[in-house]
């Protein structure tokens, strides 16, 4: 599935809900930490009480009215740390960028559907490090979304550092909630210690977005390629090089997913041209069902 993002930000967020109700069954009310409510003690209803929350299974096997109370799980603070230095702008099937503010955007719609705050740190092609602070509100969310939408700086005028927009998450986060760390992750390092740092005090999900070419190399002859951070150039025989280039790949993104995982992070992997959607909310389940078995076993 070819990645193609709805030119206005609220389509995005018709695509995101849609999708939700559809994958998630209604699930997605406790997919995230965060105040979704969970279900509590059903108890025989009392005048005044929200009709909303009556138990009708209850009610009908005991032939009573009965409501089912709520235990509100704490506050999340989501925190979208997102990469927008010049390789992001890279993309044989769709550009990476457009995958990560799709990321971005479901994560963030998940937490702000519950009334949750929604920050935002973006790594810019120049070095620097931008900061939103968290709040709550939709107005507020798609505003952080219209900064993250604009396009990355495709004119090779530098590189940021991963390591530096972590680090600001870990200074700047100081309430316990959740990171998503959304980036190619083509920067060498070092970034393990602050992102170790990040995943130690919130629960941190990166988001690793890849191009199928930054995989497998076709055979397309001679070839000049350019960085897009650094503007270099180089020359290359794409039929030679393939086997070697397939092989490093391999090697780079197994290296990536060791570092995130021992620095404490879970990791999801997005490529361009698939169906981005799915594989987030696949994911998000996934993460919730092992924390709930977690929580039974305890």
């Amino acid at each position: 599935m070819t990645v193609r993002l709805p030119a206005d930000l609220r389509g995005l967020e018709l695509v995101v809900t849609r999708r939700l109700e559809g994958l998630l069954q209604g699930d997605h009310r406790g997919l995230l930490p965060g105040p979704g409510y969970e279900p509590g003690d059903a108890r025989v209803y009392e005048p005044g009480d929200d009709v909303r929350r009556i138990d009708w299974n209850v009610t009908a096997r005991t032939s009573r009215l009965h409501v089912r109370d709520t235990v509100a799980d704490r506050e999340l603070e989501l925190i979208l740390a997102v990469d927008r230095s010049a390789s992001m702008a890279f993309g044989t099937a769709g550009p990476k960028e457009d995958v990560a503010l799709a990321a971005a955007a479901t994560f963030g719609f998940l937490a702000q559907r519950g009334g949750n705050r929604v920050g935002a740190a973006t790594l810019e092609p120049d070095g620097r490090v931008g900061w939103l602070r968290p709040r709550a509100g939709r107005d507020h969310f798609l505003g952080l979304l219209s900064r993250l939408a604009r396009p990355v700086a495709r004119d090779g005028g530098g590189s940021g550092r991963l390591d530096a927009a972590l680090a600001r998450v870990a200074r700047l986060a100081r309430r316990r909630g959740m990171v998503v760390v959304v980036s190619d992750f083509l920067d060498p390092g070092p970034w393990e210690r602050s992102l170790r740092q990040v995943a130690a005090r919130h629960e941190t999900v990166a988001v690793e977005v890849v191009d199928p070419w930054e995989m497998e190399l076709p055979a397309m002859g001679v070839v000049t390629f350019s960085d897009p951070e650094t503007g270099r150039r180089r020359t290359v025989d794409t039929a030679r090089l393939g086997g070697r280039y397939r092989e490093e790949a391999k090697r780079r993104t197994s290296d990536v997913r060791r570092r995130i995982l021992r620095s404490g992070a879970h990791h999801l992997r997005l490529r361009t041209g698939r169906d981005w959607l799915r594989d987030v909310l696949s994911f998000a389940v996934d993460r919730r069902r092992a924390a709930r078995a977690v929580g039974r076993q305890m």
